[in-house]
């Protein structure tokens, strides 16, 4: 089956409202009719990925209203998507079962889906390019029974990562395989690098810089209750997650645990501290942690972005919320704003951080707030989207940005019931919204 870009609309910023490293050309294009959007299962922000390309294929992948696996495929330099019903079909009905894809470096496309403390389900593309796929399989077969948060890296020579929980909310560790293009098999690099033990569970946040260098960033739960969340560590790998060490250069023994972990953000229990948000690098290999908590003299939780300077740990509060609200209880919440992502670019020798989010005060929008990285003022702030996307969280195409520099994000407006509750037979559109600052 093949469909085509359906261009809903387009808009020129204003150069005299927005400064010229936001200026741009923004694009929304439906791309599938619909798509379950009876619970945020296809848009939670722990999805890695809802979009992956190379040089060659963009793909795609979600459930259709029956919880079906839909995977999709375009041409880089075509518009129109081709598309295959897998005759796999998930448990839509539980927010943490999302799908998420790589490409590896060779162009073969690799899948884990529906999942939360489940057995592995993983397959690979039959060959590179193509949207047939062979039989389930394991990766090493070994703590692959409760698998949770299945996420996909790919590294710069086109070898993956893997990662995922092992156990359950408030009681486990972070398992991370590694997978080699060379031999096209999987080994087991850290059955526990981040080890719980037994008393609670790293909810992490990875990236990969241009130099292969792995950030992690986590915090930890103490029970299945997210109010639970506290603190904000730090850990990096230059070995290809072999070992591990802090951002002052220390090495890790590892496992790392609640007491040799590096704390670079110290948040205690009941802060409205988000977990499973995002982290992203500059071109000098820092990183920048996006999330929300609240301090005592907050009037609600703010976005915040924690990030590196070389020396030192700094925060930025972006202070535009004003919304309160309560972030506890078990199973997926229906809150009133999104876990964000964060964006690090470089125009006309400025810095600028941006945060893609969404928020009720604003009507559910995608949005994007922005500012260069020593401003003072206010931060900007620009609805990226005019629909209301309901309980939508923001994901992306990360090798698209990385490598050309273009925002591609996932678009489906969604439910979200307390307590994985559902929307039954709701189904919606699959959008993709582009933005892309001018030079």
């Amino acid at each position: 089956m093949r469909l085509a870009y359906g261009i809903n609309w387009y808009i020129l910023l204003i150069a005299a409202v927005i400064p010229a490293a936001i200026r741009a050309q923004i694009t929304l294009d439906t791309i599938y009719p619909a798509a379950w959007a009876g619970n945020s299962i296809n848009t939670v922000i722990f999805r890695k990925n809802s979009l992956t390309s190379n040089n060659t294929f963009q793909y795609t992948a979600f459930y259709d209203g029956s919880g079906f696996v839909m995977v999709g495929r375009r041409s880089m330099e075509s518009k129109l998507w081709d598309w295959k019903k897998l005759n796999y079909r998930g448990n839509i009905l539980d927010a943490h079962n999302s799908i998420s894809i790589q490409l590896d470096g060779t162009g073969y496309l690799h899948m884990a889906w529906d999942h939360h403390n489940h057995p592995l389900k993983y397959f690979r593309s039959i060959a590179p390019g193509s949207l047939e796929f062979e039989p389930m399989q394991v990766m090493v077969g070994k703590d692959e029974s409760a698998v949770s948060y299945p996420e996909f890296y790919r590294l710069p020579d086109g070898d993956l990562l893997f990662f995922y929980r092992n156990g359950a909310s408030g009681n486990g560790n972070l398992v991370i395989n590694s997978y080699s293009i060379k031999t096209a098999s999987w080994t087991r690099l850290h059955h526990s690098l981040l080890d719980g033990e037994g008393q609670r569970n790293a909810y992490w946040q990875a990236a990969v810089d241009k130099l292969g260098n792995i950030h992690l960033s986590w915090t930890w739960r103490e029970t299945p209750d997210v109010a639970s969340n506290h603190d904000i560590c730090y850990a990096l790998s230059k070995d290809k997650g072999k070992s591990w060490q802090t951002s002052q250069g220390s090495v890790y023994t590892l496992p790392i645990n609640a007491k040799n972990a590096e704390y670079i953000m110290r948040i205690p229990q009941n802060s409205k501290l988000i977990n499973q948000t995002s982290i992203t690098c500059d071109q000098s290999g820092r990183p920048y942690i996006a999330t929300y908590w609240k301090n005592p003299e907050d009037r609600a939780p703010q976005y915040r972005i924690v990030y590196f300077d070389g020396r030192n740990w700094l925060t930025k509060s972006l202070n535009f919320s004003n919304l309160n609200f309560s972030l506890s209880g078990m199973g997926t919440r229906s809150i009133p704003i999104s876990r964000p992502q964060v964006l690090v670019w470089t125009k006309q020798k400025e810095t600028y951080l941006g945060l893609i989010f969404r928020d009720e005060e604003r009507g559910n929008k995608a949005s994007l707030a922005f500012n260069t990285i020593n401003s003072k003022n206010p931060w900007s702030i620009l609805d990226l989207d005019a629909q209301a996307l309901d309980r939508w969280e923001p994901t992306l195409d990360h090798d698209l940005w990385a490598n050309r520099q273009i925002l591609q994000l996932f678009i489906l407006p969604v439910t979200q019931i307390d307590g994985e509750k559902v929307e039954n037979r709701l189904e919606k559109p699959v959008s993709i919204l582009e933005w892309k600052p001018l030079q």
